[in-house]
């Protein structure tokens, strides 16, 4: 179980974000839209980088243009408190096995998310993310998190190089779509040497997601002293599945049943 405080802002065109983790090492992470600064007090480093929010909880309906209504049947199963606050409960229950069942509380005046079980086929809970104490309509200073944000004194920054590609473009086609999986993002990240001339090696990322589960899809080059075995791990109900393709090694992640790795990483192929 880990625990974090969290302070959200929106403006009407910007939206911030602090989250600070009271479990585990110390760190907090600050958004402002795309823009992410990670504060790791105990190395003192400071990472920046550009990420797009995709199933992160309260936040849990990504895109409109999802899958979801084809690939889940929903029910309301009732009401519950949470945090204080009414809410009211949902079931989604998946169409086939690619994909985990849902219960979601939704705060009744504002939809909001306080609650989120994930499922598995049995009905068996993985996963719960809820709020412990939350306060709405409280005037956050988004100037404030700015400032804070900003302020980078003492701390070396780190700015991991993410470029914004298609996986076409790289070499990489998946030949069988997963069904109600749509490709959302695609980047590489660059590491390695840095100046003029350098070398750099680099890291794929190509995302889907069905409107409520995503995917993530990690393509490097294989390299013998540090991709190991491959193989499948899961915690809760995040699954990963690593294995090579000639070259090239593959890391799936995404919280989905492990057979749904499996299906992205059997349809990938390497266009020639």
């Amino acid at each position: 179980m880990s625990s974090a405080r969290i302070w959200h802002v929106c403006d009407g065109e910007q939206q911030m974000e602090r989250v600070e983790s009271l479990t585990g090492a110390p760190r907090s992470t600050f958004r402002r839209n795309e823009q992410v600064v990670t504060f790791l007090p105990e190395s003192r480093v400071a990472v920046a980088e550009k990420r797009e929010s995709l199933g992160l909880f309260p936040n849990l309906l990504h895109a409109n243009d999802s899958s979801i209504a084809q690939f889940y049947g929903v029910r309301a199963t009732g009401h519950e408190r949470v945090a204080g606050f009414d809410a009211d409960v949902l079931q989604f229950q998946p169409a086939d096995s690619l994909r985990f069942g849902y219960r979601v509380w939704s705060e009744k005046k504002t939809g909001l998310v306080v609650k989120l079980q994930t499922l598995d086929g049995g009905g068996r809970v993985l996963e719960q993310a809820a709020f412990s104490e939350l306060q709405l309509d409280v005037p956050v200073s988004m100037s404030k998190l700015t400032q804070m944000m900003g302020n980078t004194e003492g701390y070396q920054v780190e700015k991991p190089e993410m470029v914004k590609t298609t996986a076409a473009a790289e070499g990489w086609v998946l030949k069988q779509v997963v069904p109600g999986f749509k490709p959302m993002s695609c980047y590489k990240r660059l590491v390695g040497a840095t100046g003029a001339g350098a070398n750099h090696e680099s890291t794929l990322q190509w995302v889907f997601s069905d409107g409520l589960a995503s995917v993530s899809l990690f393509v490097e080059v294989y390299d013998a002293r540090r991709h190991s075995q491959p193989g499948n791990q899961a915690v809760g109900a995040t699954h990963m599945l690593t294995r090579r393709i000639g070259d090239w090694w593959l890391t799936v992640v995404g919280e989905v049943p492990p057979q749904t790795l499996v299906a992205f990483a059997q349809g990938l192929e390497r266009k020639k």
